[in-house]
């Protein structure tokens, strides 16, 4: 199983103080805790797609092809990739190159984002959002399996003869998620294709995740990829830990109140009882997060929340010292002794590439143009 953390990227005043870092800051923070995640024994660094303030994650593939540069084991990924809105040909050629430059420790999560108008900024119609992620993600699937494609859709020129560039490492496409809080459209799309299915599972109740991982898991079974419970599932978390509950309600507590996505409304009380999120001891962020396989059942990947609000870093990195030492062996343990020997593992480069029958050169030469030949022809 893998566990990691998920940035959102956002420029939040720390209400403890009345500041908010510059987004120089906040964007050298965010390697900071990504380089500190592979120091405390994480698996996943995951950052978010947002183009507009108060975030500062643009550009997710400059900033993990620059994580990638100072880590050697951290799987890099996103928490959002805007399918509905990027080019579907630039995230093909984009996170390949990436890919490359990390040596295959990447994959990626397709999301609609929870900003409507970023429609607009791109050209799109918010209207459209669930065909778009459908007729995207159709493209971007074929473009990183087919060397030559031929396509034509509704909501982007027609491609004849396309190659994108490079193509996948080891001619093996990185593994995608596709992410979603709340549409089953979503979660049909994931299982169609027999990739993995992530649930944010930071604001809704329980029984709403368990109903799109169980709807998840029958249609994966359905398309024949395997049996339910071998599809492949991340949930998301958000958790404040100090050595004593008290202490870490008690600093958590101006943070959760004046927070932009949540602050000014139900209760810090209120919330960690009818959602995942925890504030407490590392003891009580362990048996929460254990909770979570009795109600998705056995599943992959778990990502936390763990640098919003405007949490300073220095708070931040604590946390993670936490989490790397206290939290997450326990939680690795007991996962992979629960764990049914049927139930896969975590997909990794590594992993595909076996069954995929090892690596191959997947570069593809230009024809020429006068005798019609590629240049290895002529060797």
């Amino acid at each position: 199983m893998q566990f990691g953390i998920f940035t959102v990227g956002d420029v939040t005043v720390d209400p403890t103080t009345g500041r908010a870092p510059s987004e120089h800051e906040r964007i050298k923070a965010m390697v900071a805790i990504a380089q500190k995640a592979e120091e405390v024994g994480l698996d996943v660094f995951a950052t978010g797609e947002h183009h507009n303030p108060p975030f500062v994650p643009s550009s997710p593939t400059t900033m993990l092809g620059y994580i990638a540069a100072r880590t050697e084991r951290l799987l890099l990924s996103t928490s959002t990739t805007l399918i509905t809105t990027n080019d579907p040909v630039k995230i093909a050629e984009d996170y390949a190159m990436l890919q490359h430059l990390a040596g295959g420790r990447v994959d990626l999560m397709m999301g609609r984002g929870n900003t409507g108008p970023v429609y607009p900024w791109f050209g799109q119609d918010i209207r459209n959002g669930i065909p778009l992620a459908i007729e995207n993600y159709d493209l971007l699937h074929r473009l990183w399996r087919e060397d030559v494609v031929d396509w034509k859709g509704r909501f982007r020129t027609p491609l004849q003869s396309f190659t994108s560039t490079p193509r996948p490492l080891d001619g093996v496409p990185p593994f995608v998620w596709h992410g979603s809080i709340r549409s089953p459209e979503i979660a049909e799309q994931a299982a169609y294709y027999g990739d993995g299915f992530f649930a944010n599972h930071i604001f809704w109740p329980k029984e709403h995740t368990q109903r799109m991982v169980a709807l998840y898991r029958q249609r994966f079974a359905h398309y024949g990829h395997g049996s339910a419970d071998q599809a492949i599932v991340g949930l998301g978390g958000q958790v404040f830990m100090r050595k004593n509950s008290q202490d870490a309600v008690r600093e958590f507590r101006p943070y959760f109140d004046n927070a932009p996505v949540y602050g000014h409304g139900p209760s810090l009380e209120e919330f960690t009882r009818e959602t995942p999120l925890t504030v407490g001891s590392p003891q009580q962020v362990i048996d929460r997060t254990l909770g979570f396989r009795e109600y998705v059942g056995d599943y992959q990947r778990q990502l936390f929340l763990m640098d919003h609000a405007g949490l300073p870093l220095k708070t931040v990195l604590e946390q993670l010292d936490l989490l790397g030492e206290e939290v997450v062996p326990v939680l690795r343990k007991e996962f992979d002794s629960l764990r049914p020997a049927h139930v896969p593992e975590a997909p990794t480069h590594a992993s595909l590439l076996a069954a995929a029958g090892g690596a191959k050169d997947s570069t593809v030469h230009a024809v020429d143009d006068v005798t019609g030949k590629a240049p290895e022809e002529d060797r």
